[in-house]
């Protein structure tokens, strides 16, 4: 998408999803970085081993989780060994169970060793975000929104978080600065107000992905439908209020714009939310509070 939406007909949820980049040259981007920081100039305690030696790994599950992190994991062990032969037991974006196997790779002993952590870090951590945005996702299910993340991401690791909220069934908000407009609230006071905020918008649109404007009051709810915008942002809003939001959004004669949720949603307030009728609900929590996914790695011999 080219152009802004700030006028027009009201645009698809769906459509609204920034493009990531390449995975497989993004995986070994952020592989080679951890590499780096963990192994070094090399492995000391890796060295113990033969170099001749192959052997077989296996990953298992010591919880229930949305697997996540493929293109990761496998970069992490080719950098090091680049003939290693995987078998995925479970595919991404499916379940896996406690005592569940993830996978099994064969490979030289001392390459396993030496991306063991690595391997690890980028399939627990992504696993987690998938499988909180899966919780998410599944409650909301049969209400018209969709759960979004947010920029809340761990430093360097943005397109590697958005896309396990991809896995996870989510939708990912703006990558970043540089391809949406979101008005704020500290936007809106140094614009002069909502209306003037969408218009210097409007000058800036042909490089942005979308145009969104985040408003905290009806009133101003009102003056951004009435200025054309066709996304919104209803922040920290009470139910009563987000339940009124939706009304009017409905009958303004402009046409109904497409209405996010954010600010404070859990898991235990997130259908009460959903069922005001919003389009999208953005969550921080699906990239900034995670707890990594319990997995254990075994070598055994061939």
């Amino acid at each position: 998408m080219n152009s802004a939406i700030v006028a027009g007909s009201r645009p698809d949820p769906l459509s609204l999803q920034p493009a990531l980049p390449d995975l497989a040259a993004q995986a070994a981007a952020d592989v080679a970085r951890a590499l780096a920081e963990d192994v070094g100039s090399g492995d000391l305690t890796a060295a113990l081993v033969d170099p001749a030696l192959r052997m077989r790994a296996r990953v298992v599950a010591r919880q229930a989780a949305v697997v996540c992190g493929r293109p990761w994991v496998e970069a992490a062990l080719h950098a090091l060994d680049a003939q290693a032969r995987w078998h995925w037991v479970v595919d991404e974006g499916a379940r896996v169970e406690p005592g569940g196997v993830v996978f099994e790779v064969e490979a030289q002993a001392r390459a396993l060793l030496s991306a063991e952590r690595t391997m690890l870090n980028f399939l627990q951590t992504l696993s987690a975000v998938a499988t909180v945005t899966r919780r998410y996702v599944e409650a909301v299910a049969g209400t018209r929104a969709r759960i979004c993340d947010t920029r809340k991401t761990l430093p360097g690791l943005r397109v590697a978080q958005k896309y396990a909220v991809r896995i996870g069934g989510g939708l990912n908000h703006r990558m970043g600065l540089h391809d949406a407009i979101l008005i704020k609230e500290n936007h809106i006071a140094a614009a002069g107000g909502v209306r003037a905020a969408l218009q210097r918008a409007q000058a800036l649109a042909p490089q942005a992905l979308f145009v969104q404007i985040e408003v905290e009051t009806l009133a101003q709810l009102d003056e951004a439908l009435d200025a054309g915008a066709r996304l919104i942002l209803l922040d920290n809003m009470e139910l009563p209020m987000l339940q009124e939001a939706v009304r009017r959004n409905s009958v303004h004669p402009g046409g109904r714009a497409v209405l996010e949720i954010s600010g404070g949603v859990t898991l235990a307030n997130v259908r009460a939310l959903a069922a005001t009728g919003v389009d999208r609900i953005s969550v921080g929590a699906l990239t900034k509070d995670i707890e990594a996914v319990d997995l254990s790695m075994r070598l055994q011999p061939l």
